[in-house]
């Protein structure tokens, strides 16, 4: 128990150490001439990373037999909601001076704006739903089947990054083949089950 209440230290304090970076390469000016696009454009990363670390538990803990690390899961996948908030409001202020009908207008006329809305959106009830409260209230089956949500929600932020970058495609296609092998390993995974079931019986 002590171990596992260290481990969520470490990496609580670690998931925040990229957000600190940023802020303290903005207080000396390192960031480039466009500070607002390398903020939009860091958290936006920070956001897919987490979504794609936190996806990687399940493949991880059967693979590998590391159960201890769905217990950080849900951290993970906070993690993700918080930059996901942090890259929405970057976007609001910095690029919409927190005009509701710029950002309305926006979404509307630029489908990548779009896509990014929805799929922060969708982290929005997961986020909610992350309590042992909400779990028992929902129901253990209810709320995987809700948080199968995440991997939407990641599909939508790779397209996002995909359309937004306009010439080197590098980091999108990563994030895309990364997502792909999740994806990938749920539908082997969701196959190989009834067929064990089958043998079993």
């Amino acid at each position: 128990m002590n171990d596992v209440r260290f481990n969520k230290i470490v990496i609580f304090i670690n998931s925040l150490v990229p957000l600190a970076l940023l802020g303290w390469d903005a207080l000396f000016g390192k960031i480039g001439a466009n500070p607002n696009e390398f903020f939009l454009r860091t958290t936006g990363v920070l956001t897919l990373d987490f979504l794609l670390i936190t996806l990687s538990i399940k493949p991880l803990r059967k693979y590998y037999g590391w159960n201890q690390l769905v217990k950080f899961r849900r951290m993970l996948g906070l993690y993700a909601f918080f930059y996901g908030f942090l890259h929405l409001v970057a976007y609001s202020i910095f690029d919409k001076s927190l005009s509701v009908s710029a950002i309305v207008g926006d979404v509307w006329e630029r489908p990548f704006i779009a896509v990014g809305m929805l799929s922060f959106f969708l982290l929005i009830p997961l986020a909610i739903s992350s309590t042992n409260g909400m779990i028992k209230r929902l129901g253990g089956k209810n709320w995987q089947k809700l948080h199968r949500l995440t991997y939407v929600a990641a599909i939508g932020g790779v397209i996002h990054f995909y359309m937004i970058v306009k010439s080197d495609l590098t980091y999108p296609l990563l994030f895309g083949l990364i997502l792909a092998s999740l994806l990938g390993y749920r539908i082997y995974a969701a196959y190989e089950k009834p067929k064990k079931n089958l043998i079993a019986d």
